[in-house]
């Protein structure tokens, strides 16, 4: 069996990737748009990294084109994709510099495309959320991260808001009361797309900060940033162990979704 394709989505501050091999940029066309990724190489694997928001941070969170982005990845045969995601936490157990391996979300947004399908090739899609994330490529995660010494939490509830703006402490108090985790602007369509294209996703939730109100000190993009910075050599150590450890063909109900209805992604 062929060594699986992968693909990292990289949030707020990770734009590139230096364990990438032979690294060059390509721009994927699709009919939601063109999507600009690096291709290459790591251990012999095919590896794409995309920048969520631009390699200089140039797009905001609620012009991303979210769909543009999974379409090309799902055209590119990739097979397991991992996100980071900058966050606020909400909880004083998930402090900054911990990673939250989310295994559920509550949208917040008001007006982004959450969907492939619009219903314009004649059929309704209702999708099945009650696992968002790949099991498999969650486990493999925490696994891996464990082993290499770095404090995981296994599950965290993710709620996505529109931004750009950060929250009110109002709203957090809000969210809170819900049972949230983490707070961030991001994972929300992505992870729905990834489902609907049949693609094995997962997202690694990096706590930057405490949310408003919980915090001391008023938040800024320059915090979430140099959070980032600081952080980026354990974070790459644990993107290449994880895409150094990917099989082939986890036992999950990823792909399902994609071949269930007819369209572009379906795979049968």
């Amino acid at each position: 069996m062929a060594d699986p394709r992968i693909a990292v989505i990289g949030g707020s501050g990770v734009y590139k990737q230096s364990f990438l091999e032979n690294a060059g940029e390509i721009k994927v066309e699709t009919r939601f748009g063109g999507a600009v990724l690096k291709q290459g190489t790591f251990k012999g694997r095919t590896v794409y990294f995309m920048a969520r928001h631009g390699g200089g941070h140039t797009i905001p969170p609620h012009l991303v084109n979210y769909r543009a982005n999974i379409a090309a990845l799902k055209k590119l045969n990739v097979d397991a994709v991992i996100a980071t995601a900058a966050v606020g936490s909400l909880r004083r157990a998930m402090a900054p510099g911990t990673r939250v391996v989310i295994d559920q979300f509550i949208d917040f947004t008001r007006q982004r495309p959450l969907t492939f399908y619009e219903g314009e090739e004649g059929f309704v899609v209702h999708t099945d959320f009650s696992e968002p994330y790949c099991p498999g490529l969650r486990s493999l995660l925490l696994e891996v991260g464990k082993d290499l010494g770095q404090e995981m939490v296994n599950g965290g509830c993710y709620i996505c808001t529109e931004g750009p703006r950060f929250e009110t402490p109002a709203e957090i108090k809000m969210f809170e009361s819900w049972g949230v985790d983490v707070v961030g602007m991001t994972n929300v369509p992505e992870v729905i797309l990834a489902r609907e294209a049949g693609l094995c996703y997962a997202t690694i939730a990096l706590p930057t900060n405490y949310a408003a109100g919980l915090s001391a000190e008023p938040l800024s993009q320059a915090e979430v940033l140099e959070a980032m910075e600081k952080d980026k050599p354990e974070l790459e150590k644990l993107l290449m162990s994880v895409i150094a450890e990917i099989k082939p063909g986890f036992s999950c109900r990823c792909r399902d979704a994609g071949n269930n209805y007819p369209g572009e992604f379906n795979a049968k």
